[in-house]
C-alpha cells in the first residue's frame, strides 16, 4: 500500500485589515433599516473588534438582537459589558419583562430616569403584576407626552381595573373614536362586556375586525396571518354569542378557531378554556385533553406551568380560571389524586387569591370530609378577613349541605354587608330554627330590626323584617311581643295587615287592647242586621235543604222505591249431566288443578336399567336407531336445559333468545324374549 502524501504547507496569507469603521457603520445601518437584524448583529460584532467599548454598537447589537427574539443573548450580552461605561439597565430590564421576571424587571428600573420609554414599560410591568391602578396612574400621567396608542392600553388598564364605565368619558376627553383602531375598538368592546351591553359589544368587534382586515391587507399581510392577528376579536365574538345564550353558535365557534389553529397562543388558549366550559360534564376525556394540552408539569418549586408561554401572555385571573376549570373536571372524572396534586400547588401559584381554597374544600367535601373542609375554610375568613366573604359564603353551603345548620348561620352571621338583608336574615333565621335555637333565631330578628331603625337609606326594610319577625313570634308562643311589634307597625305606618294581626294576637292576651284597635278595621258589607251576642247564645246552625234540593232527593228516594218494586227471577242451578245433587257422593280431590308432578300421591317412573345393556360379542359395539334417537333428544333435552338456566340467568340485563322445546317423544323400549 502506498504511503499517504503528505499534505503541502500552506503559506500563511497576510491578514487583511478591517474596513473603515466608516462603512461598517453605513452598512449596519443599511442592515438595520432593511430589517436584517441578524446581518446587523454580525455588523456590530465587526465594529466592536476594532472598538470593543463603543456605546452605539453595543447598543445596536442589544436591539437588534431583542428583535430577532434572542433574550438570553442580550442578557448574556449586557452581563459582559457592565464594566464598560454603557448604561443597559432599560435594556435589561425589559429583557427581564419578557421572561416574566417582574420584580427584577421592576427593580432593574429604579435606577432609570423618568423618561416617557421607562414610565411605559414600568406600567406594563406593574399592569401584568396585577397593579392595576398604579398602571393607570402611569398612563395619565403620559398623555401629554403624545404617545402613539396610548389610548388602547389605557382601556385595557380601566377595563382591567373594574372601571369600564369611565371608558367612553376617557375616549371622549381624548377626542379618540373608539373605531380609529381594530386594537382600541377591541378593548373598548371589552368594557361594553363588563357593563353587559353584548349586542353593543357585539357591533363594536365587527367594526373592529372589518377596520383590522383593512388595515393588515394594506400592509401585504397573507390571509393566514391576517387570521391570526385577528384571532383575538374572533374568540371575543365566540363569547359574546355565548353569554347571549347562543351556545350552539358560540361553540361552533370555538371549535373551529381551534380546528384550524390560526390563532396565537393566548387565543387559542382561551377558546379551549371557553369550550370546556360550555360543555360541561359532558365528554369530559375530550375536555381533559384539552386542557392538558395548555397545562404541563414542571421543575423546581413551581410544580406546574402553562405550556407554550403562556405563562407570560395570560392574565393571572385567565391562568386562575384554567387550572380551576381542569379541577374541576378531574371531580368529576373521578380522578381524586391528580386533583388533590393539582389543589396543593395552587396556593403557590396564586397566594393573593381565594379560589384555591375554594378548590381544596371542592375535593374535601367530594371526599365526604366536610368538617374538614368547614374548617380550612373558617381558619382562611380568620386569616384574610378582606377575602372572607366569599369563603364564609362557601362555608355556610357547605354546612348547611352537610346537616350543620349552626354552623351555617354562624358563618352567615360573619358576614358585615349583607347579615341585615331581608334574604340573610330569612336564611339565618331558618338554619337556627333547625337547630333548635329559637332564642338565637328571635335575636337575628332583634338584631335587624335595630340596624334598620338606625339605617338612613332610602330602601329601608324594616318594615318586613318586623313583620316576618311578628310572625315568627306568634309561631313560637309569644303572643305578647309579637302583638307589640304588630302594634309598632300599625302605629307607624297605619298598615291594615298589621291591624289584622295585632287584633287576632291581642285576642289572646289583652282583650281590651284587642277591642279597641278592633274598632278601626272597617266593617262587613251585609253584616249590619247580624246581632252577634244573640248569635253566639245559640246552639248551633242547623242545614235547611232548599226547595230544589228537595225536589231532587224526592225523586231518587221515588226511583229507589221502583227498583226495589222490580225483583229479580232466581234461577235455578244447572248441575252436571248424571249430577244428583242429593247424593253428592265423595267431595273432589283438593289437588285436582295442581301439576301431577307437585301432587302428593306422585311417583316418579323407575328407569329400565336394561336399556344401558350392551349386547354381542366381545369388543363389537351395536347401535341401534332408537338408541341413537333417545341420545340425541336426551343431547338435545341437556343442552336447552342449560341454555334456559343461562337465560334465566342473565334475564336481568338482556332480553333472552327463544329457545327451541325439547321434543316430548320418548323411544318404545323393546322387551327381551
Amino acid at each position: 500500500m502506498a504511503p499517504k502524501p503528505k499534505p503541502k504547507p500552506t503559506v500563511s496569507s497576510p491578514s487583511q485589515p478591517p474596513p473603515p469603521i466608516e462603512d461598517l457603520f453605513t452598512s449596519l445601518n443599511l442592515h438595520i433599516q432593511r430589517s436584517q437584524f441578524d446581518q446587523a448583529v454580525k455588523v456590530a460584532d465587526q465594529i466592536l473588534l476594532v472598538a470593543p467599548s463603543d456605546e452605539d454598537a453595543i447598543r445596536c447589537k442589544v436591539v437588534a438582537l431583542i428583535k430577532e427574539d434572542r433574550i438570553d443573548d442580550v442578557l448574556s450580552v449586557i452581563q459582559a459589558s457592565h464594566r464598560l461605561p454603557v448604561d443597559l439597565s432599560f435594556f435589561k430590564a425589559y429583557c427581564l419583562y419578557r421572561q416574566n421576571k417582574l420584580d427584577e424587571s421592576l427593580e432593574s428600573l429604579k435606577s432609570q430616569e423618568g423618561t416617557s420609554a421607562t414610565m411605559l414599560l414600568e406600567s406594563q410591568i406593574l399592569y401584568r403584576l396585577g397593579k392595576i391602578d398604579a398602571c393607570i396612574d402611569i398612563y395619565q400621567k403620559l398623555q401629554k407626552s403624545k404617545i402613539d396608542s396610548l389610548e388602547i392600553n389605557l382601556v385595557a388598564g380601566l377595563v382591567s381595573a373594574g372601571r369600564a364605565s369611565d371608558v367612553q368619558g376617557m375616549l371622549d376627553a381624548m377626542r379618540v373614536k373608539a373605531t380609529s383602531s381594530f386594537e382600541l375598538a377591541y378593548n373598548t368592546a371589552c368594557s361594553l362586556i363588563e357593563r353587559s351591553k353584548y349586542k353593543d359589544a357585539e357591533q363594536l368587534l365587527l367594526s373592529a375586525r372589518r377596520v383590522g382586515q383593512e388595515t393588515l391587507m394594506e400592509d401585504n399581510l397573507a390571509d393566514d396571518d391576517i387570521e391570526i392577528e385577528l384571532a383575538p376579536i374572533a374568540v371575543q365574538l365566540a363569547f359574546v354569542q355565548q353569554l347571549l345564550g347562543n351556545t350552539p353558535e358560540a361553540m361552533e365557534a370555538y371549535t373551529g378557531i381551534i380546528n384550524r389553529n390560526l390563532a396565537d397562543e393566548s387565543s387559542l388558549a382561551v377558546a379551549i378554556n371557553n369550550l370546556v366550559v360550555l360543555k360541561g360534564p359532558k365528554d369530559i376525556s375530550d375536555s381533559l385533553r384539552k386542557l392538558d394540552r395548555l397545562i404541563e408539569k414542571g421543575n423546581g418549586a413551581q410544580r406546574f406551568q402553562l405550556s407554550n408561554g403562556l405563562e407570560s401572555k395570560l392574565s393571572p385571573k385567565q391562568r386562575e380560571t384554567i387550572y380551576a376549570n381542569r379541577v374541576l373536571l378531574l371531580l368529576h372524572s373521578n380522578k381524586m389524586d391528580q386533583a388533590r396534586e393539582l389543589v396543593a400547588a395552587l396556593p403557590d401559584m396564586f397566594a393573593d387569591s381565594v379560589m384555591p381554597v375554594l378548590l381544596q374544600a371542592a375535593v374535601l367535601v367530594r371526599e365526604n370530609k366536610s368538617g374538614k373542609a368547614e374548617e380550612i375554610l373558617g381558619q382562611f375568613a380568620e386569616k384574610f378577613p378582606d377575602k372572607a366573604k366569599v369563603v364564609l359564603l362557601a362555608r355556610a353551603q357547605v354546612a348547611a349541605a352537610a346537616g350543620h345548620p349552626q354552623i351555617a348561620a354562624e358563618s352567615l352571621s360573619k358576614i358585615a354587608d349583607i347579615q341585615h338583608l331581608p334574604a340573610t336574615v330569612a336564611t339565618i333565621v331558618s338554619l337556627k330554627e333547625r337547630a333548635g335555637d329559637i332564642d338565637g333565631a328571635e335575636a337575628v330578628f332583634d338584631s335587624a330590626i335595630q340596624w334598620w331603625s338606625n339605617s338612613m337609606t332610602e330602601d329601608n326594610k324594616r318594615t318586613v323584617i318586623m313583620q316576618e319577625a311578628a310572625s315568627f313570634k306568634l309561631k313560637h308562643g309569644r303572643e305578647k311581643e309579637a302583638a307589640c311589634l304588630y302594634e309598632e307597625l300599625v302605629k307607624s305606618h297605619k298598615s291594615l295587615q298589621a291591624l289584622i294581626g295585632l287584633v287576632t294576637t291581642a285576642a289572646r292576651v289583652d282583650v281590651d287592647k284587642a277591642e279597641s284597635y278592633e274598632k278601626q278595621l272597617k266593617p262587613l258589607p251585609g253584616l249590619k242586621g247580624v246581632d252577634v251576642e244573640s248569635l253566639e247564645r245559640t246552639s248551633g246552625a242547623k242545614h235547611v235543604q232548599s226547595d230544589s234540593h228537595v225536589e231532587v232527593t224526592e225523586a231518587y228516594e221515588e226511583s229507589k222505591n221502583k227498583d226495589k218494586a222490580k225483583k229479580k227471577r232466581k234461577r235455578k242451578p244447572r248441575y252436571p249431566k248424571g249430577f244428583d245433587p242429593a247424593n253428592p257422593g265423595p267431595p273432589p280431590d283438593p289437588e285436582r288443578w295442581l301439576p301431577k308432578r307437585e301432587r302428593s300421591s306422585y311417583r316418579p317412573k323407575r328407569k329400565d336399567k336394561r336399556a344401558a345393556q350392551v349386547r354381542g360379542s366381545q369388543g363389537a359395539v351395536v347401535r341401534e336407531k332408537h338408541e341413537a334417537s333417545g341420545t340425541d333428544t336426551s343431547t338435545n333435552i341437556s343442552n336447552s336445559k342449560s341454555d334456559q338456566a343461562t337465560t334465566s340467568k342473565g334475564s336481568s340485563q338482556s332480553v333472552a333468545p327463544s329457545q327451541s322445546k325439547p321434543s316430548s317423544k320418548s323411544s318404545k323400549k323393546k322387551s327381551r324374549k
